[in-house]
């Protein structure tokens, strides 16, 4: 198993961060490799993916959702392996640290070789800049709240 670990500070308020994170059908918008996120229902997700040229189809079952403070989840089909957790910290009252680990299994010949190239941590470490542009600029979505209803908007 290897393992990622990658951190960032965004300039909005953790509620704004969770509802943002909690609206898994946008990850295409800043997650590279990700062309769809389907959530089945409330523990469930599909996912299609393609990195380096490897198309991937796969779902993860949601293993704890704390509003606020953190989601994770592990996938359940046999070919793609990995688990993870996104954490999120209060800075002040409009700030939050954003944390991401995920450890995963790479199978096949390119995946050991970008595992020992380093490219998920360089891909992880871009998505979590890309989710800063994105949840600053799009603050709250009315009606993308990922537990319930109401944001504070």
């Amino acid at each position: 198993m290897s393992k990622v670990q990658e951190s960032i500070d965004v300039d909005v308020p953790v509620r704004v961060v969770y509802d943002q994170w909690t609206s898994f059908e946008r990850f295409p918008e800043f997650m590279e490799g990700v062309e769809e996120v389907r959530q089945l229902d409330d523990l469930h997700a599909h996912w299609k993916t393609k990195i380096a040229g490897l198309s991937r189809e796969f779902e993860t079952e949601f293993t704890e959702r704390i509003p606020d403070e953190r989601v994770s989840w592990r996938t359940t089909t046999e070919d793609v392996k990995h688990t993870g957790m996104v954490s999120l910290e209060p800075i002040d009252a409009t700030h939050t640290r954003v944390s991401m680990t995920m450890d995963f299994q790479p199978t096949g010949f390119a995946e050991k070789a970008a595992d020992k190239l380093g490219v998920l941590e360089r891909m992880v470490r871009g998505d979590l800049r890309r989710f800063k542009h994105f949840v600053e600029e799009h603050g709250v979505d009315p009606g993308t709240r990922g537990d319930g209803p109401g944001t504070g908007a």
